[in-house]
């Protein structure tokens, strides 16, 4: 009965008046923290670091002759990564130079034949000028003759002598008339070879292009900056057109993508400050804004999406995916994609919210 002393109620009245008055201190603060930040923070750590990976591949087919990387080294762009054996290539190409030549050659040849049987026609006109002159003559020895053989002038042997210069005369002139149609004829075929050879070296040129341009795809090199991941180029191994050797992983460029209930956008849109808390690192916040919005939701862009066209349906609360751009740039080299992260929007500024988050998905 002693412990109920008055000293000793006042006491415990002075402790539970203290522990009503923090209650009291307490619930004021958080009630106040709710109305003035608490109720316009968007929380989910259903969420993610995310990077553009760029899959590196070669453009031709070959052995893998060398490597020249290692699983997470850093490279900048333009850095040899691996090296397809070219030698297959190489021999494409010279195989391509040799039909250059060829065609060229067989080319430059019927050039030649062309002025050869130009000089030809020229001549073989002139030989028919020649001959049209001597019918000519012929026809008019007959003329002149006939009135003579008819009076008895003149010699029925002579008569029949210019006859058959006469047809002679005739027969040559077919004759130059046939050569000159047959060596145009021929210079017409000559061009068309002419023609055929050329078209036949523009092929070739174009196949020693592509296996220039072969040759230079046997060297891989780096098309950004970043770093190596899931590295499986092997030296000796074969390689199809295509087929991923390694993924270069952006150095920089980082960003959250965080899935968040559909109940939760409804004043979220771009341009809103976010904090996000790194799992592996948390004592240090990192800064950012939201982005963007997904056009759907990520059932949406499943490989199976959903069908609930069917007699049993259970509502299911979906998520949207929120692209989250980091500004604070230092702390984010320090991030690894695929890290987990909480990330809280800051919705107080929002605006008209719901068709801003319906109007995101053209956002960048």
């Amino acid at each position: 009965m002693a412990s109920d002393t008055p000293p000793n109620r006042h006491r415990r009245k002075i402790i539970m008046l203290g522990v009503a008055c923090a209650l009291l201190a307490g619930g004021g603060w958080l009630g106040w923290d709710y109305l003035h930040y608490g109720r316009f923070q968007q929380t989910t750590d259903n969420a993610y670091v995310k990077a553009d990976f760029t899959i590196i591949a070669p453009k031709v087919a070959g052995i893998v002759a060398e490597v020249f990387v290692t699983a997470n080294q850093t490279v900048s762009t333009g850095t040899p990564l691996a090296r397809i054996d070219s030698a297959d290539y190489e021999a494409k190409m010279a195989e391509a130079e040799a039909l250059i030549a060829v065609s060229e050659a067989e080319a430059n040849s019927l050039r030649a034949q062309v002025g050869e049987q130009k000089a030809l026609v020229e001549q073989v006109v002139a030989e028919l000028a020649v001959a049209r002159e001597e019918l000519d003559f012929a026809q008019a020895e007959v003329r002149r003759y006939e009135p003579l053989a008819a009076s008895g002038t003149g010699s029925r042997q002579q008569m029949d002598q210019l006859r058959n210069q006469e047809r002679q005369a005739r027969a040559t002139l077919a004759a130059r008339q046939a050569a000159v149609s047959g060596a145009e004829q021929h210079i017409q075929s000559l061009e068309a070879g002419i023609l055929q050879a050329e078209a036949q070296a523009r092929s070739a040129q174009a196949q020693r292009r592509a296996a220039e341009i072969n040759v230079a795809a046997c060297l891989i090199r780096a098309g950004i900056d970043g770093i190596i991941g899931d590295l499986t180029a092997r030296p000796g191994q074969y390689a199809e057109a295509g087929q991923r050797l390694l993924t270069l992983v952006p150095a920089r460029q980082r960003y959250v993508e965080a899935n968040f209930k559909e109940t939760q956008v409804e004043h979220m849109q771009p341009g809103q400050p976010v904090r996000v808390m790194v799992d592996a690192f948390p004592d240090q916040p990192i800064q950012g804004h939201v982005a963007s919005f997904a056009p759907g939701t990520g059932a949406e862009f499943s490989i199976l999406p959903p069908q609930n066209a069917t007699g049993n349906f259970t509502k299911i609360v979906q998520r949207v995916p929120v692209r989250i751009t980091l500004t604070d740039t230092a702390g984010a080299t320090r991030l690894v994609p695929g890290m987990s992260v909480t990330v809280s929007v800051d919705t107080r500024n929002a605006t008209s919210a719901a068709p801003q988050v319906a109007a995101s998905g053209a956002a960048p």
